[in-house]
């Protein structure tokens, strides 16, 4: 188990934008992460106001996230490194995300050659699919290291 203090060496996002509490299980081609949704989100402020359902951009986000965990957690992988979202494939929403619900993302690595991969990922509330699809995505070197160049 990887707890925020670990994700947070891996990740760069940070508050309001940090959309991954722990990762449960992780491998080299296989991750299992939680996002704990609250009413605290900034985010159901305005979506929607008396309705509150997570956007599905950040539900997306947050399975982003939890595979992306599994690229930089790799033996060998650069702990400045981003990762780009380039392509999203087959992406579905099952069903809403709200207040109160535990996000859990499991993502399967399909492909990793070079810089370019994809990854798989299915995100559930209560074992049901809440949303899915397959990621594409770049691995470079963060602003900061081009700065420093």
């Amino acid at each position: 188990m990887i707890d925020i203090h670990e994700i947070m060496k891996h990740l760069p996002h940070r508050y309001p934008f940090l959309l991954v509490d722990r990762i449960l299980e992780i491998s080299e081609s296989r991750v299992v992460g939680l996002k704990n949704v609250t009413i605290n989100e900034p985010f159901f402020q305005g979506h929607f106001p008396g309705e509150p359902v997570m956007p599905g951009v950040l539900v997306l986000e947050s399975m982003g996230q939890v595979a992306g965990m599994m690229i930089s957690a790799r033996p060998g992988a650069d702990k400045d490194q981003l990762l780009i979202l380039t392509t999203l494939e087959d992406v579905k929403f099952r069903r809403p995300v709200r207040p109160g619900d535990q996000l859990v993302t499991e993502a399967e690595l399909l492909r990793l050659r070079g810089r370019m991969g994809k990854v798989k990922a299915i995100a559930k509330v209560d074992g049901e699919p809440a949303a899915e699809g397959v990621f594409g995505f770049l691995v470079t070197p963060t602003l900061r290291d081009e700065v420093d160049k």
